[in-house]
């Protein structure tokens, strides 16, 4: 099959885009396809794969005229990504596709407002993250405490003394299967300074990224609710692959903010 791709990336969280708009070019998305195209030696590479399709396609209620379809390198399914959001926003602004921004795209958890900031990032409106309840993570011959914390994705927030002590990442970390039966992004989290963080992730269905902008947010939150600062509060998170910001705002909100970039584009025929 022969078919537009597009790579970008958010703060080198990196995704491939598939134009669809209609739905007629993928069908149902088949996840086989999905880890074949995101395989780093076998494929593309990618952290997960987007396909730019209209809500009216998918057939999920939405205010917006377009839909984040995400699944994870792996295949499966994901509730929202916010840094892939933010990559699938840069493409539909850059294509003219959408008018004037701020802009509304329907997603799994929802829909979200991304807003083009002066600095030539981009910041979305993630919503209210869930605060639950403190389970343990195994990983890098450590047992940590973490926090639960629900921003679209499930996540489990660690704080460490340094980011090495998580290991390799080259594995899952174990987890409660009762509080994420349906597994679960873990970040390891270091301070940094005040109202400042750094963080590790590693990514259900993708393995350890250099990026996650959900678990970014969690992280925000966390740390904000650990320091009992007032609201508004912003908090800086430092990826691998860059700086994201996190605002908590006085309604609860989740505002996340970095750059988005599109960095190669073609048309492909997957002979795989």
């Amino acid at each position: 099959m022969t078919f537009p791709w597009l790579k970008g990336h958010g703060t080198q969280n990196d995704f491939v885009l598939l134009p669809d708009h209609d739905g007629s070019i993928h069908g149902d998305l088949d996840g086989d396809l999905v880890a074949q195209i995101c395989h780093r030696r076998r494929g593309l590479g990618a952290d997960g794969v987007i396909r730019v399709i209209r809500s009216e396609a998918v057939g999920l209620p939405s205010a917006g005229e377009w839909f984040m379809d995400y699944l994870n390198a792996d295949g499966s399914v994901s509730e929202m990504c916010g840094n892939g959001i933010r990559v699938l926003a840069r493409h539909l602004i850059d294509e003219q596709l959408v008018p004037d921004a701020p802009l509304v795209i329907g997603t799994r958890d929802g829909d979200k407002q991304v807003t083009p900031l002066p600095d030539g990032e981009l910041s979305v409106d993630m919503g209210v993250g869930t605060w639950g309840s403190t389970s343990k993570i195994f990983a890098g011959g450590h047992v940590w405490e973490a926090q639960d914390v629900r921003t679209g994705n499930p996540h489990a927030v660690v704080f460490v003394d340094r980011l090495d002590d998580a290991g390799s990442l080259l594995q899952a970390p174990e987890h409660d299967p009762e509080t994420y039966p349906e597994g679960v992004n873990v970040e390891f989290v270091q301070r940094r300074g005040p109202a400042h963080v750094a963080m590790r992730v590693h990514e259900r269905g993708s393995g350890e990224t250099l990026s996650c902008g959900t678990g970014a947010c969690a992280v925000g939150l966390t740390a904000a609710r650990f320091d009992g600062v007032d609201r508004p509060a912003t908090y800086r998170v430092d990826v691998p692959g860059g700086i994201l910001h996190v605002t908590w705002r006085p309604d609860d909100h989740l505002i996340l903010s970095g750059p988005a970039q599109i960095v190669a584009r073609g048309e492909m025929e997957w002979l795989a």
